[in-house]
């Protein structure tokens, strides 16, 4: 079955590939598939010009082309995000909420006490680390580890 659609399809079988290929990322949270469906419609374009039945354009070429325009293309879509970056964040530490409080300056709400304490800010009461302090002492977040602040006094 899937023999004869290809056969009934003849050189518009690659461009009906990389156009689902393209349909299956859009629904992808990535850029996994964009590589393979730009190679495929890249071949079928190829196949549409130069004709599925030339002598130098068999099945076997075909793919062979689709892999390594797929490698290649993917290598060169990497470096353009790369370059572009695509991969940096305007808010880096968005998902990182203790990162987002460093540099604020809280009151303790119990003693910091061998080391360990806890303070409130917002809604959330946080476990610190420090010097000893009494509560209602002032501090400020210095750096951020596992869930737990890192503070100096004020």
């Amino acid at each position: 079955m899937v023999l004869s659609l290809i056969q009934a399809l003849g050189p518009w079988t690659w461009v009906a590939v990389g156009l689902l290929i393209l349909g299956i990322e859009i629904m992808m949270p990535s850029t996994f598939l964009l590589w393979p469906g730009l190679s495929a419609l890249v071949v079928g374009l190829i196949t549409l010009i130069i004709g599925n039945e030339a002598a130098i354009w068999p099945w076997q070429a075909q793919v062979l082309v689709f892999l390594i325009l797929s490698i290649v293309i993917a290598i060169v879509g990497k470096r353009i995000m790369k370059n572009k970056d695509y991969n940096k964040s305007e808010n880096p530490n968005l998902n990182e909420r203790g990162a987002q409080l460093i540099g604020q300056t809280a009151i303790l709400a119990d003693p910091i006490a061998n080391g360990m304490g806890r303070i409130k800010i917002g809604d959330t009461t946080w476990r610190v680390k420090g010097d000893d302090a009494k509560a209602g002492a002032k501090v400020t977040v210095v750096d951020y580890d596992a869930g737990t602040l890192i503070v100096e006094a004020a």
